[in-house]
């Protein structure tokens, strides 16, 4: 059985994230069919079906860190899978799109609770390369999550808007394993000097980066299922296949991780950058199916490798102790930054009198490509610091 529980324990701790990243972008195909259903809901509204989860996340993030202190992960993550699976199946059972925001808002509480733990656990049990292949392998089944949560979910809106929640099953799935096979360990409580050890600020500057990577990747969650009725391009189930290849290009690059580091240094998230830069550029023009799946790879391979890069470098500017912390900032500023992509989004294309997605790729294409000049510029500079120093 001891034998049994270590082998199980990598896709035990791995399976964690396939219930989070993706959590709110699982019923994305039904976009459309949620928005014929209620007519009077304005697109936002629509959008924050997807978004809404997002809300709770963060508070719910930095919850999960302070009961670490309190009761085992292990505890913490049963609670959180028992509350996804009440707030991401209930919606279909209810008829108002209020209800339906509320139990998404409960969904959010549920992943806020599970989704810090999924990387503390790899920085708890692994370290050096295999900390970082695990934290590869990590965003990996996160992307895989999202491809069975999101084909499914295309399948399942061809019978009605409702039918798609049922992809939260998976979280039942997720708890038998950690019931079965996550080592009880034990309540962590804090040092004496804990409490007044601050974060470095340049953690907050990559939790920062999370969510502006975030408010771009996941405009393609919110945005292309609108974006290929607009165009006159395809459906609901189209919408979902596209919006797979974004999880088929991220599972990529973070199974590579560590040669994608080899072969790129210093200069992996510039590089990451540019390929969604120019992704946005051709989703702005074209009226191609196979170019549009060519971009959201793009876009996934560079979510892909970002994500574990930015988590793993902010994790390297503290103590192993200040982790829970380090991640519950990461991970609220990315759900801060998927709640924040339509609003914000939307909120251009209004200021711009805009109301084609296109619009709002085009100025995702601009915005990335600053970032990209950006990161080289410090990235120089850093070097230039290393040099002086020597």
């Amino acid at each position: 059985m001891y034998m049994t529980r270590t082998k199980m324990l990598k896709p035990t701790i791995l399976s964690i994230s396939m219930a989070t990243v993706m959590a709110g972008a699982a019923i994305s195909p039904a976009l459309g069919l949620i928005a014929q259903a209620f007519p009077e809901a304005s697109p936002t509204m629509i959008k924050l079906i997807l978004t809404a989860p997002s809300i709770m996340i963060i508070p719910f993030s930095f919850l999960s860190s302070y009961l670490t202190s309190k009761i085992t992960k292990r505890t913490i993550i049963l609670i959180g899978l028992v509350i996804y699976l009440i707030g991401g199946i209930g919606p279909q059972f209810f008829s108002t799109i209020e209800s339906i925001l509320l139990l998404r808002l409960v969904l959010g509480a549920g992943v806020g609770l599970v989704m810090p733990l999924s990387m503390t656990l790899i920085n708890d049990y692994f370290t050096g390369r295999e900390r970082t292949k695990m934290m590869g392998f990590n965003s990996a089944f996160s992307n895989f999550g999202g491809i069975i949560t999101l084909l499914l979910a295309g399948w399942l809106a061809t019978f009605s808007w409702r039918v798609p929640f049922n992809v939260y099953w998976l979280g039942l799935f997720i708890f038998i394993l950690i019931f079965f096979f996550l080592p009880k360990g034990e309540v962590q409580k804090p040092q004496s000097h804990e409490k007044k050890a601050k974060l470095p600020l340049a953690v907050y500057g990559y939790a920062l980066a999370m969510g502006g990577v975030m408010l771009a990747y996941y405009s393609i969650a919110t945005n292309i299922a609108l974006y290929l009725e607009q165009s006159e391009l395809g459906d609901a189930a189209l919408a979902g296949t596209i919006v797979s290849f974004t999880t088929i290009g991220g599972m990529i690059t973070s199974l590579l991780l560590v040669q994608i580091e080899v072969i790129f240094n210093k200069f992996v998230i510039p590089v990451m950058l540019f390929g969604m830069a120019a992704a946005f550029l051709f989703l702005s023009f074209t009226h191609s199916i196979p170019l549009i799946i060519v971009s959201v790879c793009l876009i996934g391979f560079g979510q892909g490798a970002i994500f574990p890069t930015i988590v793993l470098q902010a994790l390297n500017q503290v103590k192993p102790h200040l982790a829970d912390r380090v991640i519950a900032w990461t991970s609220s500023m990315t759900f801060l930054g998927q709640f924040l992509s339509p609003v914000v989004l939307d909120g251009l294309g209004k200021m711009a009198n805009q109301e084609s997605i296109r619009f709002q790729y085009g100025v995702l294409s601009a915005s990335v490509l600053f970032f990209v000049v950006l990161s080289i510029v410090l990235i120089a500079r850093n070097r230039t610091q290393d040099v002086s120093v020597e």
